[in-house]
């Protein structure tokens, strides 16, 4: 399994299981959530990605009690999560309205958060979820630094930011931001032209990208032009569409890491499927046109 270095001493795996559907699965067990991990790890897959709010702050917690039955699970792994959304929920009856809050408090009351329900002393990588409009990027730099000081965060990253945003952050910090996890996807393309990827690609710094199916849109059976197209490729490798989709970003040379999230066991072993594309420059941007609805100037 090709792994991107993020920095000296911490690598991710090129694909990465996205555990926001983690907590939806009618089961939920320890020994159900090892499986899925085990198939993960059988792959090469070694990073998983959370987020405090997923699941309605719920799926830390059962991927907790997954690493708190198998502990030795922990060294085989890298963990991402994310934090500063504030969502609308039972657990939190006193809110008003969902907001953002990157304040160094409430940063640090997150992270200890998130370190109790995955049974874990350490993230490899916490990202900030959304950009805030309040953000005072001094004190969320500090914070962050603080954090990796401390050893309770390997790295800081950000999602979802534009350049402004990501500048802002980093003049703040005395440590690198290590990723920006975005949209990309045949459904989402506009990073590949707008500078997102552009201004990550020229410093070495490489993307994550969430939803790379396009939110089950690029899954088999879609009778469109471009789900057509991703069958024909895929019959020419014996995969299904929406390797060809994964594939399609991993083409690309800015060593994109996408996000997959899928509760079948099915799905899950077959991840990998997209290293079996040979995907050629014609092939992409034929995939490309056909998502676009027009061609290329």
């Amino acid at each position: 399994m090709e792994r991107i270095e993020l920095k000296e001493g911490l690598g991710l795996s090129r694909r990465v299981y996205g555990m926001w559907r983690l907590g939806d699965d009618a089961d939920r067990s320890p020994a159900h959530v090892q499986r899925k991990i085990e198939l993960c790890l059988e792959q090469g897959i070694t990073t998983f990605d959370q987020a405090d709010i997923y699941g309605d702050y719920e799926s830390e917690q059962v991927f907790g009690e997954a690493l708190k039955a198998s502990p030795s699970l922990r060294k085989e792994m890298e963990i991402v999560t994310k934090c500063d959304i504030k969502l609308l929920s039972s657990k939190y009856p006193e809110r008003r309205v969902k907001y953002y809050d990157t304040s160094a408090e409430h940063i640090r009351a997150a992270v200890d958060t998130s370190l109790e329900r995955m049974k874990t002393d350490y993230v490899d990588v916490l990202l900030i979820h959304r950009p805030d409009p309040l953000m005072d990027h001094r004190e969320t730099g500090a914070v962050l630094d603080e954090l990796i000081a401390s050893g309770k965060i390997r790295a800081a990253g950000v999602s979802n930011f534009k350049l402004h945003d990501w500048t802002l952050l980093q003049s703040a910090m005395s440590n690198k931001l290590v990723t920006n996890q975005i949209e990309a996807s045949l459904v989402c393309t506009e990073p590949f032209v707008n500078g997102d990827i552009a201004y990550l690609q020229e410093r070495g710094i490489p993307p994550m990208a969430w939803s790379p199916l396009g939110g089950g849109r690029l899954v088999p059976g879609q009778a469109t032009p471009l789900g057509r197209a991703l069958a024909r490729v895929g019959a020419e490798f014996g995969v299904d569409a929406s390797a060809v989709a994964v594939a399609w970003l991993l083409k690309h040379p800015a060593n994109i890491l996408p996000v997959l999230g899928t509760n079948a066991l099915d799905r899950i072993a077959k991840i990998s499927d997209a290293l079996k594309v040979e995907m050629d420059r014609e092939t992409w941007f034929e995939l490309y046109t056909l998502a676009n609805g027009y061609d290329v100037p």
